[in-house]
């Protein structure tokens, strides 16, 4: 095994590092179980061109030394860091306080839009990582920035290829696939929530590798780029952007349900009913919401729209979304089947505090303040699919 005096020093650099960070209370400190290799070298060689070098680190201030005898002779037995800004000039490494610090400065000017980057900064502060990323990788935060501003900003109705999206704004057709971690944390504001497959992160940028038709079931007649036709049974599958409204007889109620399972069971329930079914895969992409839309103009307002979606987090997060979408047609979306009192104790389970806080937040933003707070009183989330 090869001894080195440089490793024994980077270890001195990371503890100091870790105390700065707050994640260590002890000092510093290389004792002789940490020095253990050295002290049972063979080599007097080999020894020696390690004790030199301890003592070129020691006498540029970054550390202190202590032998087992008088006149530096026999093994050194304690290493104390003095200096860490001065051990890591020696070694020529960048201290993570400094990394940080550095991070933030590129990210201030959209901490206002996107607070959830104060939360990352103070994660990496912490010498932890954020989505596999930690403060020297700033840049992919950066181009994940640039990238959820020109999407949703340059929406054109349809959804675009994520690679043909990527080589425009990066020039480098990969890119977008390689910054999922931190597109989903900016998309969902949060570095706590369980990280969501590539696709649904993409999708709800109108982004796609494979592009998914949207799945609409119920006896109810769909005006179409094309043709004005009843929806097959015991559902139909059309592009976004082709879907243009209702036509004929009018739905009595629209229900958009998040997961497929959920919508195959309600579909063939269903296909012979009055109410429109529409399947969002979970967070519906911007060419999903402008055809939800064009639904809500083309229906009277008599139409109730309700929501059936997962009992957690991102559950509340979508219905939310598309309660902003229902607001903007001067609709209001209800909840179904997202009460306490219809979800069996048996399928529960229990939440933290802060997932149930968030879980409220966004209830609130759907306009279920009610249900929210009764859901964060009951203490639990639930998948969809357990409820069919």
């Amino acid at each position: 095994m090869t001894v080195s005096a440089r490793a024994f020093l980077e270890e001195l650099f990371r503890a100091a590092d870790k105390k700065s960070a707050g994640v260590r209370k002890k000092d510093a400190v290389l004792t002789e179980f940490r020095l253990n290799d050295y002290r049972n070298l063979s080599s007097l060689q080999i020894k020696e061109g390690i004790e030199h070098e301890f003592r070129m680190a020691r006498d540029a201030g970054a550390i202190a030394l202590e032998w087992d005898r008088p006149g530096e002779n026999g093994f050194i037995r304690r290493i104390t860091l003095v200096d860490a800004d001065r051990l890591a000039n020696y070694l020529g490494i960048e201290r993570s306080a400094h990394i940080v610090a550095q991070a933030r400065e590129h990210l201030v000017p959209f901490l206002p839009r996107f607070p959830v980057l104060n939360d990352v900064i103070a994660r990496w502060g912490t010498l932890k990582k954020v989505r596999m990323t930690d403060a020297t990788q700033v840049d992919e935060w950066l181009d994940a920035i640039r990238a959820v501003g020109a999407l949703t900003e340059r929406f054109t109705g349809e959804d675009t290829p994520i690679r043909e999206a990527s080589a425009r704004l990066f020039n480098d057709s990969k890119r977008l696939e390689k910054l999922t971690g931190p597109l989903d944390t900016i998309l969902t504001g949060s570095i706590e929530m369980e990280a969501r497959l590539p696709a649904e992160v993409w999708k709800e940028l109108g982004l796609f590798r494979e592009e998914q038709p949207v799945l609409l079931a119920g006896r109810i007649e769909l005006a179409r780029s094309r043709l004005s036709a009843l929806i097959d049974q015991p559902y139909g599958g059309f592009a976004s952007h082709a879907v243009l409204g209702v036509s004929g007889h009018m739905p009595s109620r629209i229900l958009t349900i998040e997961n497929l399972t959920t919508f195959h069971s309600e579909a063939r329930r269903g296909q012979d009913a009055d109410t429109l079914l529409i399947y969002t895969a979970g967070m519906p992409s911007p060419a999903w919401r402008a055809m939800y839309r064009r639904i809500l103009t083309s229906t009277p307002a008599t139409a109730l729209l309700f929501h059936w979606g997962d009992v957690d987090e991102g559950g509340f997060r979508i219905a939310s979304v598309i309660a902003s979408d229902a607001r903007l047609e001067q609709r209001t979306l209800l909840p179904f089947r997202m009460a306490p009192e219809d979800i069996p104790i048996d399928v529960r389970r229990t939440a933290s505090p802060a997932v149930l806080a968030r879980m409220r937040t966004f209830a609130s933003r759907a306009g279920w303040q009610e249900l929210g707070d009764r859901i964060q009183e009951a203490g639990f989330t639930v998948e969809q699919e357990s409820l069919s």
